[in-house]
C-alpha cells in the first residue's frame, strides 16, 4: 500500500539563491502595486457612475487595498529577513508530498519520521531520512 507523506524541500543559501529570492520578492510587490493601482483607478471609475453607493464602492476596495498592503508589508519584511541570512544557512522554501510504500513489518515510526530534501542552487545535494 502507498501513502502520501509532506516532505519539506530545503535551500541552502547561496549568493545566487539570495539574488534569486530577492528577485522574486520585488516581481511579487511590483505585482502588487499594479495590482493596487489598478483598483484606485475603477474605485474612481465606479465613482463617477450615478446610482451606486460611493460608501460601498470605497469600504469594498479599501478592503482589497489593504489586502495588497498588508501582502507587500509582509514582503519588505521577508526582504530585510532575507538580507540578514547568512550564507550557507538552511531555510525551507516549501513542502511537498511524496509517496511511501508501506508494508507489513515495516517500522511506522521510521515512515513517519520527518524527511527533508537539501537543494544548492537548483541541485540536490542531499536526502534526509
Amino acid at each position: 500500500m502507498k501513502i502520501m507523506k509532506k516532505v519539506l524541500i530545503k535551500q541552502i543559501v547561496t549568493e545566487n539563491s539570495k539574488a534569486k529570492l530577492r528577485d522574486n520578492f520585488y516581481d511579487q510587490k511590483m505585482r502588487l502595486e499594479q495590482e493596487c493601482q489598478q483598483l484606485l483607478f475603477e474605485k474612481r471609475k465606479l465613482q463617477n457612475k450615478s446610482g451606486v453607493s460611493r460608501q460601498d464602492i470605497s469600504r469594498r476596495f479599501q478592503k482589497e487595498l489593504n489586502k495588497r498592503q498588508e501582502k507587500i508589508k509582509l514582503i519588505d519584511f521577508k526582504t530585510e529577513q532575507l538580507d540578514m541570512l547568512e550564507l550557507g544557512s538552511e531555510i525551507v522554501e516549501k513542502e511537498v508530498e511524496a509517496l511511501v510504500e508501506v508494508t507489513e513489518g515495516t517500522h511506522w515510526d521510521d515512515i513517519m519520521k520527518e524527511q527533508s530534501i537539501v537543494i544548492k542552487d537548483g541541485i540536490v545535494v542531499r536526502i534526509d531520512k
